[in-house]
C-alpha cells in the first residue's frame, strides 16, 4: 500500500497504539487529542499536531477517529472546525468509536453530500488488541469506502468484516457489547462461587478457562482483577456507554435483554463506588465486596 497522510483523532488507550501502528507503516500521522500529553509518544515518534480536528482533518486523505462518547463524536465531526467542515473532497472517514448507528448514518449522509466516503467501524480487543495490531473491527458502510480503506485496517486488527451499510458496524459492536455484558457478569460469579468454596480462583482459571465456559474475558481480564490489577483496558464508563446505547437500540427494536439489563445495574453500583475511570473488571471487587 501506498502511503497516505493520516489524519488521528482520539489517542488515549486504544487509540494511541493504533495510531502508532499506521506510523510505523510510513504514512505520515496528524494528530489531534483533547489532552495534548496523551499524544505526546507519538508526536515523539514524528507526527505532526494539530489543535483542532478539522486542522488534522484538512491535512489527511483518510480521517480515523476513535473518542469517547457519542458527542464527542458528534463534535468531533459536525463542529464548526470538525472533520466534515475542513475534509478535502475524496477523504475518507473513519469513525472507529463504539458510537450510535443512527449518529453513523447522520455522519455517512452528511460525508456524501460532501463528496466524502465514511465508514463507522468499532473495535474490540481492548488495550491488548490494540498494542497487538489484533482488534476485531467490524465496518458498515459502502462496499468501495470499505476496499479502500481496508489496507489501514490490516495494520489495526486481524478480524475485519464488513457488516453492511451505514451504522452496520455499530450494529455489530452492539451486539458485541450485549455478550460481554453477560460473560463478564457469569465469570465474576463462578470466581466467586469458586473462592466461597475453598478454591483457589487461579487454579479455578487453569480448568476452566480451557473448556466449555472459557472466554476472552475470562482468560484475560479475570486474572488482572484477582492480582488486583483494575487498570482500564477499556473504562467502565465507557462500557456503562455502550450499554445504554445497546439498550436504546433494543428499544427501538422492540426487544427485551433482561440479562443487559442485570449487567447496567451491576455497573451503576461500580460507578456509585467510584470505580467509573477503573477497568470492567473491577466489577469482580464488586462481587467480592457483596459476598
Amino acid at each position: 500500500m501506498s502511503a497516505h497522510s493520516l489524519a488521528f483523532i482520539g489517542t488515549g488507550v486504544m487509540g494511541r497504539s493504533m495510531a502508532g501502528h499506521l506510523l510505523k507503516a510510513g504514512h505520515p500521522l496528524h494528530v489531534h487529542n483533547r489532552t495534548h500529553a496523551k499524544a505526546q509518544p507519538l508526536l515523539e515518534a514524528g507526527a505532526h499536531w494539530h489543535d483542532t480536528p478539522g486542522a488534522a482533518a484538512a491535512q489527511a486523505d483518510f480521517v480515523i477517529t476513535i473518542v469517547g462518547f457519542p458527542a464527542d463524536v458528534e463534535a468531533t465531526y459536525f463542529g464548526a472546525d470538525g472533520v466534515l467542515a475542513r475534509a478535502r473532497p475524496g477523504t475518507g472517514l473513519i469513525d472507529m468509536t463504539t458510537s450510535s448507528p443512527k449518529l453513523a448514518q447522520r455522519i455517512a449522509a452528511a460525508a456524501t453530500a460532501r463528496d466524502l466516503a465514511a465508514l463507522d467501524a468499532p473495535v474490540s480487543g481492548g488495550d491488548v488488541g490494540a498494542r497487538e495490531a489484533r482488534l476485531v473491527i467490524m465496518v458498515g458502510g459502502a462496499e468501495e469506502a470499505f476496499a479502500r480503506a481496508k489496507p489501514l485496517f490490516e495494520l489495526m486488527g486481524k478480524n475485519i468484516v464488513r457488516q453492511g451499510g451505514p451504522g452496520a458496524g455499530q450494529h455489530c459492536k452492539l451486539a458485541n457489547q450485549i455478550s460481554i455484558a453477560s460473560i463478564m457478569m457469569s465469570w465474576c460469579e463462578a470466581l466467586t462461587y469458586a473462592q466461597r468454596a475453598g478454591l483457589d480462583p487461579g487454579r479455578v482459571i487453569e480448568s476452566i478457562g480451557g473448556g466449555a465456559a472459557a472466554s476472552w474475558s475470562l482468560n484475560n481480564l479475570a486474572p488482572r482483577a484477582l492480582r488486583g490489577d483494575f487498570a482500564p483496558g477499556f473504562y467502565v464508563k465507557h462500557f456503562q456507554k455502550d450499554i445504554r446505547l445497546a439498550l436504546e437500540s433494543a428499544a427501538e427494536l422492540k426487544l427485551n435483554l433482561p440479562g443487559l439489563g442485570q449487567a447496567q445495574r451491576l455497573y451503576e453500583e461500580v460507578e456509585r463506588r467510584g470505580w467509573a475511570d477503573s477497568g470492567t473488571q473491577v466489577l469482580l471487587k464488586l462481587y467480592a465486596e457483596q459476598a
